[in-house]
């Protein structure tokens, strides 16, 4: 994976004490404070490379925002119309949105995501790379912006053996697999599911999602979208069971909205779903990215077997 300077990092997690007194290391700031940056601030990137090699698809970028505060990042641009395989920002948010239903903040499994429109010029100031707007209708591009974890590794994420002596690894397992689960995580790429580095504090992240929902499976495996543990902690069983099929459709149908205002599109509050049968939607100057209602009732059938599952004892907590 390539990495930006060091003291550059140290530099940017230095710079808000208060904040990170109230975090756990890895996410160093409220994700509100997060999300609210990364969706409206203005910013300039400090640094950047590729995420895991030169010119690889998404890039770890060092922003400097409007408020004087820094953050490390994944950037990634859609593709044109917005979805291909392997790089759909829908499911981006999506899976980001899902894990809210069930997790507190603490053990979030996706660090904070978001999608952002930029102008073809502002990106060009991102990325040297020529690009076309991400519609034909404006001249934006729509980016994924996550937020970078630091101090975290692929090895000894799935251990079964610690799973049965180490209680939080074993919770913050559970938690991870019940999302994997519900997103239909396909792509086990080894660097796409991470744990940290401090063995007394097990959290675990999947920080890529875009091969997840209705997506076809990648070549890199798929036992991710299957159950892979038999226990899972009693909080995170307790508000499963409680989950109604409207929360689901409320908070994945309609994820982002944009509008085209003089030949850009600017970020706005989401309005009433644009049409359920698909997953970007434009209408007039109205942009929207949400999942799909067949995309939806996936989710529902998984959540539906988990907790079948649950009352059955064939899944137990602790």
């Amino acid at each position: 994976m390539a990495a930006l300077p060091r003291y550059v990092v140290v530099v940017a997690l230095t710079l808000a004490p208060g904040l990170l007194a109230a975090q756990d290391g890895l996410i160093t700031a409220p994700v509100p404070v997060i999300e609210a940056r990364l969706r409206g601030q203005p910013f300039d990137v400090v640094q950047q490379a590729g995420s895991r090699f030169e010119g690889d698809r998404t890039s770890h970028g060092l922003l400097h925002f409007a408020d004087s505060s820094y953050m490390d990042v994944k950037l990634a641009k859609a593709p044109q119309g917005g979805a291909a395989f392997n790089n759909e920002p829908r499911y981006e948010i999506a899976a980001y949105a899902l894990q809210k239903l069930f997790l507190n903040e603490p053990d979030y499994v996706v660090p904070p995501t978001v999608a952002r429109m930029v102008s073809v010029d502002d990106y060009h100031k991102i990325s040297a790379t020529p690009t076309e707007p991400t519609f034909t209708d404006a001249s934006s591009v729509l980016l994924i912006l996550q937020y970078w974890t630091l101090d975290v590794t692929s090895k000894g994420v799935f251990d079964t053996k610690r799973a049965a002596r180490d209680t939080a690894y074993a919770r913050h397992l559970g938690d991870l697999n019940v999302f994997t689960y519900l997103v239909r995580q396909r792509d086990a790429n080894a660097g796409n599911i991470l744990i940290s580095s401090d063995t007394l504090h097990p959290r675990m992240f999947s920080v890529d999602n875009g091969v997840t929902f209705d997506s076809p499976a990648s070549n890199r495996g798929t036992e991710w979208s299957s159950m892979r543990v038999k226990r899972i902690g009693r909080a995170t069983a307790t508000r499963l069971e409680r989950l109604r099929s409207e929360d689901l459709t409320h908070a994945l149908g309609v994820m982002a909205q944009f509008e085209r205002r003089a030949g850009q599109y600017v970020v706005v509050e989401p309005t009433a779903n644009l049409d359920p049968s698909r997953g970007v939607r434009r209408k007039g100057d109205v942009l929207q990215l949400g999942l799909t209602e067949p995309e939806i009732d996936g989710v529902r059938r998984r959540l539906e077997w988990l907790v079948g599952r649950l009352r059955d004892g064939r899944l137990t907590t602790f």
